[in-house]
């Protein structure tokens, strides 16, 4: 999934669903932590875990670690984390 991350926000917090300059879907987020020495990467992955209700390890950013634009891997959703997921997206009911 990709995200557009504003770091050294007042508090740590999923904004919702939006989009790229292409069209392509994001969630945006923004977190507490500096961009430096990874801190504000760091921070994204535990947010997304705690807001999914998964653990750190199942949560990686894997491209985009000195971008706003990030592409973070969620690694074995159940169905319940994959639901949370689709709603924070804007495709749940």
């Amino acid at each position: 999934m990709t995200v557009r991350v504003t770091p050294r926000a007042g508090r740590d917090a999923i904004d919702g669903p939006g989009e790229d300059a292409d069209g392509r879907p994001l969630l945006k987020l923004r977190v507490r932590a500096v961009p430096e020495d990874g801190k504000a990467n760091a921070a994204v992955e535990a947010l997304l875990a705690r807001t999914l209700g998964i653990s750190k390890r199942q949560v990686a950013v894997v491209s985009g670690g000195k971008s706003r634009i990030k592409r973070v891997e969620l690694a074995d959703l159940d169905e319940g984390a994959a639901a949370r997921l689709e709603e924070l997206m804007g495709h749940g009911s």
